[in-house]
This record gives C-alpha cells, structure tokens and sequence, in this order.
C-alpha cells in the first residue's frame, strides 16, 4: 500500500507532495555514483555513446533496485566550458531521471565542473526534488528525504572557507574541522546523516585520469574527521576501491577513463540506511577498455590477432618487439581501430642507447653499434654498410 501511495503521488498529485509524503518513510534506499564527466574523450575518440550505454544502465538499476534517491558526487561534465553536445546530452540524462522516472537527485559539483554554469537554474530544480549545490553555503542546507538527512558538499578551494568562515584557514584539515562541526549542529537526532562531497580522502589511492588536486598529501581530508555521518558519499577518484572505509566509499566512474584503469570494475553503490547496508553492482561497458601484448607477429597474425581482430573496445598495446617496426601504427590500427595507447617495454630508451661506446669516433662503427642495439639478432650486411659509407662521403664532402 505505501508504494502504491507513492506511486500515486508521483503520478496523480504532484512532485513536491510526493516529497512530503517520502519523508514518513522509516528508512530509504539511494544509489551512489559520480564522476560521468560528461563530454570526455579517450584519446580522441568520443565517449558519448559509451556514456548514454551507461547512463541507461544506472538508469535501469535505480528502477531495479526501487530507490528513493539517486546521488551525483561531482564532476557531472570533464571540463568547465562544457560543449554544446555535452550540455545537451547531461540534461537529457538529468531530465530522464528527475522529471521522467521521478527521482529525486542530489548532486554537487566537482573540480571539473564550472559551478557557476552548473548552477544555472537550481533555484527552481528543488521544486522537481532536484537538489543540486554548488557553493560553499549550500552545503549548510540539508536537504531531508525520508530518514535521512543529505549535506550536499562541492568541491572548494580554502579562500571560499575563508571568506565564509571569516578566518585564516591554512589547511583542509582546518577546513573541514569547521565546516562538519557547523554541519553537525544542524544534526537531526532522529535521522540519518549522509555527507555527500568531492575531495580526496586521507589514504585513497589514484589513477591517471583524475587530476590531482592535492599537493604532497596536504590536501588530502583526514578520515576521522567524518565519523558522525552515518554514510560519506564520494566523488573525484574513479576506483570504487579507492578507500576502504565501511561507511565512506568512493563509487568510481561509470566508465573507463584511462589505461590505469583498463582491470577495474566499474559500477555504483546501493546504500540502505536502515540496517545500513551496501550493496554493489557492477556496470558493463558498452566498448571496454583492453590491454594486449605481444609481439608485431602475435598482435598480427597470431592468436591474439584472431580472438581481437577488429574488435570495437579501446586498445592498449604492450609491445615485446625491441626491433624497429615501419608504419606501426598504422599496421596496428588494420587490426584495432580504436587504439589508445601503443608501449613498448623492452625496447631500448634513448639513455640506454648513449651508454654506447663513444671512445672511437669513427661513423660506422658507431653504426655498427647502434644496429646491433636496436636488433640483437642481426649485424649490417655489406651492402648496408657500402650504402652507408657513400652517404658518409657525400655529407663530408658537402660540409667542406
């Protein structure tokens, strides 16, 4: 009976009662996610379908798993002047879960968002359970679904601190000492508390698509600072595994975004407030991001090559080979279209390639040697070096 009345009140009243309505519930059920970056590309290559694959399984998950709530910790868009095409595809994505699946959101912006842009609008969007804050102030207006209370905090720099708090704040320590004490005097004895923000925490590990905003570690928010929030919902690192705290996690990107992150799970968070419990499920990619090695030959004719031949997730290749190879990108791309990455691990670096005996000075023999570096198994023939001593000549005889 009491879903059926909040069916009813979604489909036949109105939203905002809806919302009064949610709030008799003993206890709610949300899902956590973050960091879409919406607008982001892999190396050229556009991510706007793999997100809309994505978006529609989070979408799916939140009808599935029946939650009360859907929360965005951040980094909604990569970068602050979002592209038309971007802006078009977040809001149909917002529009689909708020106003078409009637679900209220609870966002925040990320260091990657333009807050200001961001925020075009949210005066209304609460009035639609659409909770979106991107200042610092915001953060001290909990926003009440069922029986829990969501402070809502964006990413900030300390001169936003300082301007609200009117004091020299040197450290994030120091920041978030006071901005989770005024917090906790707006504490509701009889609810939940979740914290939902985007920062690094204390003890997180990166990968290589976020950027880091911390500075030797200084940044980086002490843990022990947020044990009174029964729930710390965060955003900024893509690995969900990135700390292991029972009641903070990060959720991870819904999406691979560079090679470091080519073996990890992608996915949300469920969280049940009462029992609190968390519950993860996976999302699978639509093209996934993959890393093959091998030599030129197995990438090309071996069975690497027939098991991935023109597949369509991104490539990342290890290369064995320590010989040089013509047009290689190119012979690679024939089989791997979507190519993002080429190494070659074994192949000799420039620093390894000056260790060679430089005592004699005499051209081909320091030929000879590089040869010999760059293929291990082979030497100049006759004809090589013949062509090499004539071209030798006739630079000689140009510079006299």
């Amino acid at each position: 009976m009491l879903k059926f009345l909040i069916y009813l009140c979604y489909n036949v009243i109105n939203a905002n009662a809806c919302s009064i309505e949610r709030k008799g519930l003993s206890h709610m059920r949300f899902l956590h996610t973050a960091d879409w970056h919406i607008g982001k590309k892999l190396h050229d290559f556009s991510l706007a379908d793999d997100q809309a694959a994505a978006f529609d399984q989070i979408e799916q998950l939140a009808k599935d798993y029946q939650v009360d709530a859907v929360v965005i910790a951040g980094d909604l868009y990569d970068r602050g002047l979002a592209s038309e095409q971007a802006v078009e595809q977040l809001n149909g994505m917002l529009k689909q879960l708020n106003l078409n699946d009637h679900l209220p959101l609870l966002a925040i912006s990320g260091n990657h968002d333009s807050a200001a842009r961001l925020a075009t609008g949210s005066e209304w969007f609460a009035t639609t359970d659409f909770y979106l804050h991107t200042t610092l102030a915001s953060a001290f207006e909990p926003v009440t679904i069922a029986d829990t209370q969501f402070f809502l905090l964006p990413f900030f720099n300390l001169q936003a601190v300082r301007n609200y708090f009117k004091q020299d704040v040197k450290t994030i320590s120091q920041a978030m000492t006071l901005i989770v004490n005024q917090m906790k005097q707006l504490f509701d004895p009889d609810k939940k508390h979740v914290l939902v923000a985007h920062f690094f925490a204390a003890g997180s590990t990166h990968t290589d698509s976020e950027i880091q905003v911390e500075v030797g570690g200084l940044d980086a928010v002490p843990t022990t600072l947020l044990k009174d929030f029964d729930y710390v919902a965060l955003g900024h690192l893509h690995n969900p595994r990135a700390l292991n705290e029972e009641r903070m996690r990060y959720s991870g990107s819904p999406l691979k975004f560079s090679v470091s992150e080519a073996n990890l799970q992608k996915g949300v968070w469920i969280v049940d407030t009462n029992p609190f419990k968390l519950t993860w499920v996976p999302v699978q990619p639509k093209h996934d991001l993959i890393i093959l090695e091998g030599s030129f030959d197995e990438l090309t004719q071996g069975k690497i090559a027939a098991q991935y031949d023109q597949t369509e997730d991104y490539v990342a290749i290890r290369l064995t080979d320590t010989k040089l190879i013509s047009d290689l990108m190119n012979r690679l791309r024939a089989r791997y279209p979507k190519i993002v990455e080429i190494k070659r691990p074994n192949q000799q670096d420039d620093a390894s390639i000056a260790t060679m005996t430089m005592a004699s000075h005499d051209p081909l023999t320091l030929l000879d040697e590089f040869y010999e570096k760059v293929h291990p198994d082979q030497q100049l023939d006759d004809q090589q070096r013949q062509w090499a001593s004539a071209a030798l000549t006739k630079v000689e005889e140009e510079e006299k």
